[in-house]
């Protein structure tokens, strides 16, 4: 564990970047269209809520979007994805990888399975994801079963 500082519990990991910029850009696309659907003289009533449920889509997938996170405690982790959510004792998770070209954060599990943690990408902040990363490995290391393999 070297020169990593192991973060105080709880801790929520989640790319905050994408996540405003998401939810930035899903509620200026729900004003813009909102706008037009109210502009536009030539609709109607019912072409007007089209325009405005089709505006709450976009915002509604791209709060899906926005959605994942990696909550620690001191019991475990929960790992919240795009839609499911899934609870974690600290001594299920032997590994946390995050390789070069790697979307996200892999756990690997005591079950012999792998499990994708969103709430940890790369994506816009490739520095904070690599801290997080290397955070959460040290909270798997200090209260699980878990070792180093990255």
């Amino acid at each position: 564990m070297n020169d990593i500082q192991i973060p105080t519990l709880p801790v929520t990991f989640r790319p905050t970047r994408t996540r405003a910029v998401l939810l930035t850009v899903g509620a200026v696309m729900f004003g813009v269209i909102t706008a037009i659907a109210l502009i536009l003289e030539k609709l109607n009533p019912g072409e007007r809520i089209s325009f405005v449920f089709v505006a709450a889509l976009f915002f509604g997938v791209l709060a899906l979007l926005s959605r994942p996170k990696v909550v620690a405690d001191d019991t475990g982790v929960t790992v919240v994805n795009l839609t499911r959510r899934r609870r974690l004792a600290w001594a299920e998770i032997l590994r946390v990888n995050l390789r070069a070209g790697d979307p996200w954060v892999f756990l690997d599990l005591s079950d012999g399975t792998s499990l994708p943690a969103l709430g940890i990408q790369p994506g816009i902040g490739r520095a904070q994801a690599v801290r997080d990363a290397r955070a959460l490995r040290a909270l798997a290391e200090s209260h699980g079963t878990g070792r180093d393999a990255a």
